[in-house]
């Protein structure tokens, strides 16, 4: 179990990773919620690379698109971990993301 110590800790350490919580948006329609929702990521992970690895547990039609929010806003997908981490971060220590598809191209 994380508690905020943890996600302190661990960003602290020599390993330099961040709690990450990956929510289901309250009113995303067409995905799942997934299994896990819990990650300690790299500091020099980018986003557009962690999308990635939550993209390959999920399956999306020819025409749907997958983002992520942080705090209710997009981020740029070229920031990394830490830099997210450092902007976006909570009280408790942890980043806290949602997900979501949006139908595209259609």
């Amino acid at each position: 179990m994380w508690d905020c110590s943890t996600s302190v800790q661990c960003a602290k350490s020599r390993l330099r990773r961040y709690g990450v919580v990956v929510e289901h948006l309250s009113w995303e329609n067409f995905l799942p919620p997934q299994d896990k929702t819990k990650f300690l990521v790299p500091q020099e992970l980018t986003v557009i690379q962690f999308l990635s690895i939550l993209q390959s547990h999920v399956v999306l039609g020819a025409t749907e698109a997958f983002y992520l929010l942080v705090n209710k806003s997009t981020v740029s997908m070229s920031m990394t971990m830490a830099e997210v981490y450092r902007d976006y971060r909570d009280e408790d220590g942890f980043v806290y993301m949602t997900y979501a598809s949006q139908e595209m191209f259609g």
